[in-house]
């Protein structure tokens, strides 16, 4: 049957907007939803070792990764409160505490780097300037591997900051300071946590019986005198009378007693060159008690000394303890 053309445009008219409309449906498509929460910082990636001149680094998810070093600051390299790091995994988050003033900032792991052995850590223009890091400096600093809460993530995440983190105290500042002092700065540092401001020793400090007051019975041999009176009972000769001589040795042990019954016991060590070391550093003395090595200031003749030897042992940054020198 035909249709008029009165009839025919209007039909024809509605079969083309009929298919555009079920065209335009097809192809409308979702977007894909955006990840939130922790799912966000995922897929975590390691990477393999990788060489810069003649040192390899290995990355590696360490958990409890705390390290010191020297940061520098990105030119234009990285948005928010980031940085580069060439071993944790990417993104991680860390503490990062300038040596110099205790100031602490959290910070988001995003990018491989820096490309150089010297250089801990490469800090983005805006974490530089909230750690108070000039550009074009290489302040010493402390990286520290932490799990903050979710809603610090997302500020991150979405470029924001977090609140800043407690100074770090000026002791535990001097600890971290001589750790750094004491690795090589182109080779990867210790990624340990650092020792608080107790004594690095070998083994934990004990009281332990001095054995360099083992000398101290040698003088018994006075048992001597006894012969010597004996012989004033023969008196054949006055000759005999010259052997009464040796009562002078017995005065000349009074001043050991006189040194002091006091010490600062400072630590034990299983290595006699350790024990030395810090001897050194502490003008202290070093002894051996059985399978360990003491070191120890002293002895003093009253409390008082010891007390002011045991603050200058603080002082330096250690502990120590008040003990018998018998």
């Amino acid at each position: 049957m035909k249709l008029p053309n009165n009839v025919r445009l209007p039909v024809a008219a509605l079969i083309c907007l009929a298919a555009g409309t079920a065209m335009a449906r097809d192809r409308i498509e979702p977007a894909p939803l955006q990840p939130t929460g922790p799912a966000a910082d995922y897929p975590v990636v390691v990477g393999d070792p990788f060489t810069i001149g003649s040192v390899t680094w290995t990355p590696v998810d360490q958990l409890n990764y705390d390290a010191v070093g020297n940061a520098s600051v990105g030119a234009d390299d990285g948005a928010g409160i980031t940085a580069a790091h060439k071993t944790l995994p990417l993104p991680c988050y860390v503490e990062v505490t300038a040596l110099d003033t205790g100031r602490t900032i959290l910070v988001r792991i995003e990018r491989r780097g820096p490309m150089v052995n010297d250089t801990l850590i490469d800090l983005s223009p805006a974490a530089a300037a909230q750690l108070g890091v000039t550009p074009g400096s290489h302040p010493p600093v402390r990286v520290r591997r932490v799990n903050p809460p979710e809603p610090e993530r997302a500020a991150l995440r979405q470029g924001g900051t977090a609140p800043l983190r407690m100074d770090t105290p000026e002791p535990l500042l001097k600890v971290l300071r001589r750790k750094l002092a004491s690795q090589s700065p182109l080779q990867p540092p210790p990624s340990t946590p650092p020792s608080m401001p107790r004594l690095p020793t070998d083994v934990p400090a004990a009281p332990a019986a001095p054995v360099a007051k083992a000398p101290k019975p040698a003088p018994k041999p006075v048992a001597p005198p006894p012969p010597v009176a004996a012989k004033p009972a023969a008196a054949p000769a006055p000759a005999p009378a010259v052997s009464a001589a040796p009562t002078p040795p017995a005065a000349a042990t009074a001043p050991k007693a006189a040194k002091g019954t006091l010490v600062v016991q400072i630590g034990a060590f299983a290595s006699e060159a350790n024990a030395r070391a810090l001897a050194g550093k502490l003008n202290a003395n070093v002894s051996r008690s059985g399978k360990l090595w003491r070191v120890y200031a002293g002895p003093f003749a009253s409390r008082g000394q010891a007390s002011a030897a045991l603050e200058k042992v603080k002082s330096a940054g250690y502990s120590g303890l008040i003990q018998s020198a018998d």
